[in-house]
């Protein structure tokens, strides 16, 4: 028997966070099955993988219904609003425990979009708000932050999105030439053009991107890729596995979190913001808010405007640091005091994993006695 399935019509199974929590269940002796998305190979290690080719916006329900109908576990863990609507129902069914892992404030998200418009835009406001309701009546909630919705619900625990060390590389020394990086998902508004237009100004600095590339954007990605030295100078590696995608950054100069000043981002402290500094790289990140009082408070990077600066801005960071390495060098080792917080991390993730787990042994107790 299964105790725990993750589910997800909206996710790739290599995800990050799918990544970390199947590592603390795991820990807890849990049994995990994770039905998601892209390559089952990319899935986590010690788990049963199962996946589907990704869906359209308008199939995804009906994908979402389709693999919350064929998970086993005791428990079944939802990662998206339309996965955790057909979760609940399934559960309810079955009598078995269904958990909601609210990644960020979908209704917000939905303005990073670029299908959500018109109908469609109508449909995934009502969608998220529909899941919200739902989702307080999930037997636990867990959300990446604290003002993630539902602010309320049953039971409900933050769990941030700080990452665990032993997916992580160890600190590495910076190689030549200079390199700056970016992990994640890979579009406009997450400063993908910004990227681009900073390294353009920067001779002797060079970009890898992991992560996937919008639909939206890559076209006119490769046409600019078409122009100048960024060819030569950009490498986009497409999407990886997490200890796959860490490996690329070995050796790199800095982490780039250049995310535009939308609802979606403005309270936002992305993973890749923490991952970046956990590998021992300074930042360089927009100004927004969260983004700004984390790098001031550890002193790892610098924070520069959003909007039409952010890349003048960006490439004249990036060429102080050229011109003098040993100031780079010092923001790397004041990251060392923000690694050493892991053990607190990684806490955070076991009492996850218990809470889960005391689920699935009520459900088998409960199953036992019929």
């Amino acid at each position: 028997m299964v105790d725990i399935s993750i589910v997800t019509s909206g996710h790739d199974v290599s995800d990050a966070r799918i990544h970390r929590i199947c590592a603390a269940l795991l820990d807890e002796g849990l049994r995990v099955e994770v039905w998601g998305l892209g390559s089952k190979d990319s899935g986590p290690p010690d788990v049963v993988t199962r996946t589907t080719r990704r869906p359209g916006i308008g199939a995804r329900a009906l994908v979402a219904i389709r693999l919350a109908m064929r998970a086993r576990g005791r428990v079944l863990l939802a990662l998206d609003p339309d996965s955790f609507l057909a979760a609940f129902v399934i559960s309810r069914i079955r009598r078995t425990a269904v958990v909601a892992d609210v990644h960020e404030d979908y209704a917000a998200l939905l303005g990073d979009r670029a299908w959500a418009v018109g109908w469609r835009g109508r449909l995934g406001q009502r969608l998220a708000r529909l899941a919200t309701a739902v989702t307080r009546r999930a037997d636990l909630v867990v959300v990446a932050d604290e003002h993630v919705p539902p602010r309320e619900a049953r039971s409900r625990i933050v769990l941030r999105n700080l990452p665990l060390l032993e997916l992580l590389p160890a600190p590495t020394a910076v190689s030549r030439p200079f390199r700056a990086v970016y992990v994640g998902d890979v579009r406009g508004s997450r400063g993908l053009w910004t990227m681009l237009d900073a390294i353009e100004r920067t001779d002797g600095w060079e970009l890898d991107v992991v992560g996937p590339v919008s639909p939206v954007d890559a076209a006119r990605l490769q046409e600019r890729l078409g122009q100048g030295t960024l060819a030569r100078r950009v490498r986009f590696h497409g999407r990886h596995e997490p200890r796959q995608s860490w490996a690329l950054v070995a050796g790199a100069a800095c982490g780039l979190v250049l995310l535009d000043d939308t609802r979606a981002f403005r309270d936002a402290l992305p993973t890749k913001l923490y991952e970046y500094v956990a590998s021992g790289l300074p930042v360089v990140v927009t100004d927004l808010p969260r983004q700004r009082a984390f790098v001031e408070r550890y002193g790892i990077g610098e924070v520069i405007p959003s909007g039409p600066e952010a890349a003048p801005a960006t490439a004249r960071v990036l060429l102080d640091w050229a011109a003098h390495p040993e100031r780079l060098a010092e923001l790397a080792a004041r990251t060392a005091v923000f690694r050493a917080e892991a053990d607190a991390w990684a806490e955070d993730y076991r009492s996850m994993a218990r809470s889960v787990a005391r689920l699935a042994a009520a459900r088998g107790a409960d199953s036992d006695t019929q």
